[in-house]
């Protein structure tokens, strides 16, 4: 379990700070599968995970949406047919913050635990 996992969200305003340069290159290690997507301007960690079938998509899904409702932390959430497209930002600053990376975090220990099924697409 890395320390990003073991963390909990702190409570974001809008003038908190965005992560630097030097911060994403750090906690980017303990997240490796992630990749930083720009859109609209705003930085995002970006991870697909592929299933077996839509139900297992799904299932993981509902895992989300419980431990972002837990952390008070809401990703984008994409769900199709044997693939979930998972996105974290903090919407309030408009771009990453610690945050970000222990949800990402906290997300691949629901992958490692679900059913075999589930899988990183690169």
């Amino acid at each position: 379990m890395s320390e990003l996992q073991q963390e909990t969200c702190e409570a974001c305003r809008a003038d908190a700070p965005r992560v630097t340069a030097a911060d994403i290159a750090v906690l980017s290690q303990q997240v490796p599968n992630w990749q930083i997507r720009e859109c609209d301007g705003v930085k995002r960690l970006e991870r697909v995970f592929s299933f077996g079938d839509f139900a297992d998509a799904l299932a993981f899904t509902n895992k989300i949406g419980l431990l972002a409702e837990t952390a008070q932390h809401h990703p984008a959430i994409l769900t199709e047919w044997g693939r979930v497209t998972v996105t974290w930002w903090t919407h309030k600053i408009k771009g990453l913050h610690r945050n970000d990376f222990v949800m990402a975090a906290k997300t691949d220990a629901l992958a490692s635990g679900a059913p075999d099924s589930v899988s990183a697409v690169p």
